[in-house]
């Protein structure tokens, strides 16, 4: 704060320090949580169900270049092979890797591995939607820019009919 020319005996600045060192805490809770663990908790038996989507599934994450929030919405589909995961579990393995410094790139990839690893499936697909303040504050300054990555794995790797299903089903 000193380095931006603060009074950081300011009153409303002296509790600063300790707040901010609790909100990065906070925003990076993911390096505390093991994904494989989460997944694991809540997986159940089951046949049929050609396709299992979960989207809209909000995040927050801070990029790991400049320290600033990008945020957005993913969806995750899958292809049961005889299990199924509880839906809570989609949402807390978001959010365990967007609590971390983060890339949008890593993050959707992040997703998808740990589901296609620890769920028997036939594919995994997950798209993320994010905007980055980093754009939007700084440097180029795009205030409508949005960033779309997309990760998969299984027959979703190979059937780009399966893709577009997917893609159609979730409104993309």
């Amino acid at each position: 704060m000193r380095l931006i020319g603060e009074d950081t005996e300011r009153e409303g600045l002296v509790k600063t320090p300790i707040r901010a060192a609790k909100a990065i805490l906070d925003c990076t809770a993911g390096y505390r949580q093991d994904p494989k663990e989460i997944a694991s908790k809540a997986v159940f038996e089951h046949s049929g169900s050609r396709i299992v989507i979960v989207k809209d599934i909000e995040f927050h994450s801070l990029c790991e270049h400049h320290i600033l929030p990008f945020f957005g919405t993913v969806a995750v589909g899958y292809i049961p092979k005889g299990k199924i995961i509880g839906l809570s579990k989609l949402a807390r393995i978001v959010d365990c890797f967007a609590r971390r410094l983060q890339v949008q790139e890593r993050l959707t990839a992040e997703v998808c591995r740990v589901i296609s690893e620890t769920l028997p499936n036939e594919g995994v697909i997950v798209s993320c939607t994010g905007q980055h303040l980093c754009m939007k504050m700084r440097g180029v300054e795009k205030q409508e820019s949005l960033t779309t990555t997309y990760e998969y794995s299984g027959r979703f790797a190979d059937d780009a009919g399966l893709r577009a299903e997917f893609l159609r089903l979730i409104g993309q």
